[in-house]
């Protein structure tokens, strides 16, 4: 045993811990087993000079509309422009100043708690690399994988419920960037479908509590043993072993019943919708009552090509059913003060309609929504022209918006983190600002 445990390089020992925790505990852990620790520096030196709503978010619910969400269609849409660029597509009022497409009537009567931005805009035209960038402000590289917001605030904002996972995705699929170079353990929990809850969250049938007890202190045996070998990889492998105490911790407490929705009643489940995303929404609103940090939705077809209006026909009353009920259950339940809602996608529509009666890819200005946790409703930040083709106020990249993610919940967007190569990154990217104007 001892000769073969040495003989065991890095990477396959990760190998076998990765086996272990689906075999041993049954649970699926996501992300790219080839992460390495990052080193944090100190922020005694970073000052922020933030208005009062600094830091009211407990947790953030992060809604990504995965293809590129037509915002003339949603929350930008533009009247004077005509049937030349708005199609089928009306206009309704809100509250304040805000304008919504007209599949969207039960959001806008929720229009009091949200802000707009509609100078959104990003480098990155093609969906893949579109998504990473929104999700990390980070281009992507092969070199590196950035972090994600998400993977962000569960680094630098505390636990505040240790028998539950700090950050979950929900609908995400397998190509999510999670924590990117940082440690193992602040990738995300995945979920693939809300209305299942956790997949492979029991001890198998077959193995007692004491078989159980003996495949653990074989995993301690071996650590000990590697760790001796291979002090330059005992932090990696903390790092999996946290992750895996985390599992255990989880299957055995309480809060497991959180990603059960069946615990809900009919008149909730019929508030929200019966469509996967919607299932995703009211899962996050039941993770925000046990105290998780970030909860990412995924709501995936966005990719108008063609048809753009039936699409629009079909897709936008669910999510305008589900966030509606989303910001009306927290409101109710005392949790919206205390969550930011955030609503964003990889980039907009092309104002001009195509030969398909769709609309193409256009990242150079879209729209985003943010709700709760101090943020200003009835808000609009920043503005398009009469057509939709050109920002005329204002200009947001993905980097101002995670550094206003960072704002509203209390953490240094402007912190240094060093990725193994030493390079340091920050939430706000090189650039990036909170928009403090969104803020009331």
């Amino acid at each position: 045993m001892k000769n073969s445990t040495n003989r065991m390089d890095d990477l396959t020992r990760r190998k076998f811990m990765a086996n272990a925790a689906k075999t041993f505990f049954g649970v699926s852990i996501g992300g790219s087993l080839s992460n390495l620790y990052a080193d944090n520096i100190s922020a005694s030196d970073t000052v922020i000079n933030a208005p009062a709503s600094f830091g009211k978010a407990k947790s953030v619910i992060y809604l990504f509309m995965s293809g590129g969400m037509s915002q003339l269609d949603t929350f930008d849409p533009k009247p004077d422009a005509g049937e030349a660029v708005m199609g089928k597509t009306e206009t309704i009022n809100g509250k304040g100043d805000i304008r919504l497409g007209h599949h969207l009537k039960k959001l806008a009567t929720e229009s009091d708690s949200i802000a707009l931005i509609r100078s959104m805009s990003s480098t990155q035209g093609a969906h893949a690399q579109g998504r990473y960038f929104m999700r990390t402000g980070f281009t992507e590289r092969a070199a590196i994988s950035h972090p994600t917001a998400g993977a962000w605030v569960n680094n630098l904002k505390a636990t505040r419920n240790e028998n539950i996972p700090s950050y979950v995705t929900v609908n995400c699929g397998n190509n999510h960037p999670g924590a990117g170079f940082l440690p193992p353990s602040f990738n995300p929990l995945p979920v693939g479908d809300a209305e299942k809850g956790l997949s492979n969250i029991t001890r198998p049938s077959l193995i007692s509590d004491e078989e159980f007890d003996c495949q653990m202190k074989l995993q301690k045996q071996l650590d000990v043993e590697f760790d001796s070998q291979y002090k330059d990889g005992y932090r990696n492998v903390g790092a999996y072993n946290e992750m895996y105490k985390s599992a255990i911790k989880l299957m055995e407490s309480e809060d497991l019943a959180a990603f059960d929705l069946s615990k809900e009643s009919e008149i909730t489940h019929q508030l929200y919708g019966e469509h996967k995303f919607a299932k995703g929404c009211l899962l996050a609103r039941r993770l925000v009552e046990k105290n998780v940090n970030f909860i990412e939705v995924e709501f995936n077809g966005f990719d108008w090509h063609n048809d753009n209006f039936e699409k629009a026909d079909s897709m936008l009353p669910v999510l305008d059913n589900a966030v509606s009920a989303l910001l009306a259950d927290l409101k109710i339940k005392g949790l919206l003060d205390t969550t930011l809602v955030v609503l964003t996608t990889e980039f907009g529509r092309n104002p001009k309609i195509n030969k398909n009666n769709g609309r193409d890819h256009y990242p150079k200005a879209f729209s985003c929504m943010l709700a709760g946790a101090g943020i200003k409703g009835g808000n609009i930040h920043g503005q398009t022209s009469t057509d939709g083709s050109t920002i005329t106020e204002n200009k947001v990249t993905a980097t101002d918006l995670n550094a206003t993610i960072a704002h509203a919940v209390g953490i240094p967007f402007n912190m240094p983190i060093f990725s193994p190569s030493r390079r340091p990154f920050k939430m706000g990217g090189t650039e990036g600002k909170p928009i403090y104007k969104l803020f009331s």
